[in-house]
């Protein structure tokens, strides 16, 4: 599977379903596009066996929940500092709770982007899902919070890529947040069947990547965190920089004008899981909303396919790279529909 990116137009752009009319079909075509997926995420050091607990930073009653930092072992034997917000109603009952991984956006601050007071207008989302009900983890990313390299500066790969050059910063981050999964089933107060992952920009494809790896995952909402190589400005924005490198390889292979894959092509590997998407007309990080859209409703064919369009919702506004009260709003009632259905009271 391989495209020529300057013949990609809205009139070229690969049709998942092209020539597959049978769910078998699909899943064979889906084989395809994740091998390739997963070669191109490189090669993980050899697992460690983890323990699946963690150790208390800090804890604090906050605005109705319990907020703990937190730090806990990868399997690659790196190590994570995170937030845990527990809603007081975990500490009154023994019903388990529904829980989303918050993944936050390039913000040099990590987590506290998301599940602090501090953070930023329209990225508290970890916020006010505790304030929901759920339970919340939201891990600081490598290169942001409490993981920058040190001696480096927020967003600089080329400490990673020294001890690790067979691998990539989206294998890294997709394996973290597998260790982020096997935490939140371990916990007692967490409904292992119920864990969704929610985020923006670099948390919002975290979010959708996941779900196309780990099945775990339930219910996706990604805000500003979907781009197409048709039409965009800077497609080696996914490659070799000198800031935040995602996936080196794409770099020589967009200097030799070709595209291993599409987006949408990678987006199609988290279906049937529930998965709700946002963009903007206005998003100057990722200006090209014509193709976006396009390679969005040719995801809903997928889901048609597999009999989940319900499953699936993509929202376009005319606002820029945000995550604005109504499109949160849409989200959180997304996740709820999808991970609070049938719970009792």
């Amino acid at each position: 599977m391989s495209y020529k990116l300057s013949e990609r137009t809205l009139d070229t752009l690969p049709r998942l379903l092209e020539g597959i009319a049978t769910t078998r079909q699909w899943q064979a075509k889906r084989s395809r596009i994740e091998a390739q997926w997963l070669q191109l995420l490189g090669k993980a050091p050899a697992a460690e066996e983890c323990p699946r607990d963690y150790d208390i930073v800090m804890e604090e009653a906050e605005g109705g929940c319990l907020r703990r930092d937190i730090r806990y072992q990868t399997a690659d034997g790196d190590h994570v500092t995170a937030t845990l917000l527990l809603p007081d109603s975990c500490l009154t009952g023994k019903k388990r709770h529904p829980a989303v991984l918050a993944l936050h956006p390039t913000a040099e601050e990590g987590r506290l982007d998301t599940a602090s007071p501090s953070g930023r207008e329209n990225r508290r989302y970890g916020l006010e899902l505790a304030a929901r009900g759920y339970v919340v983890l939201a891990p600081d990313s490598i290169t942001c919070g409490s993981r920058i390299y040190p001696g480096s500066e927020a967003f600089q790969t080329a400490p990673f890529y020294e001890e690790h050059p067979e691998w990539t910063a989206v294998g890294k981050m997709l394996l973290d947040h597998m260790r982020a999964v096997d935490l939140l089933s371990s916990l007692p107060e967490v409904d292992g069947g119920r864990i969704g992952a929610i985020g923006h920009s670099l948390g919002g494809y975290n979010g959708w990547f996941l779900a196309g790896l780990d099945r775990r995952i339930k219910a996706v909402a990604s805000s500003c965190g979907f781009s197409m190589f048709t039409e965009d400005p800077d497609p080696n924005r996914w490659g070799q920089r000198d800031w935040f490198s995602h996936l080196p390889a794409l770099t020589e292979s967009i200097r030799e004008d070709r595209i291993p894959f599409e987006w949408h092509e990678i987006a199609a590997l988290a279906a049937p899981t529930p998965l709700w998407m946002w963009s903007g007309m206005g998003d100057t990080i990722f200006p090209n909303w014509p193709a976006i859209g396009a390679g969005m409703n040719d995801l809903a064919t997928v889901y048609g396919l597999l009999g989940q369009v319900d499953a699936y919702e993509f929202w376009m506004g005319h606002g820029g790279h945000d995550f604005p009260d109504k499109a949160r709003s849409l989200a959180y009632d997304f996740l709820d529909a999808h991970l609070k259905q049938g719970m009792s009271d």
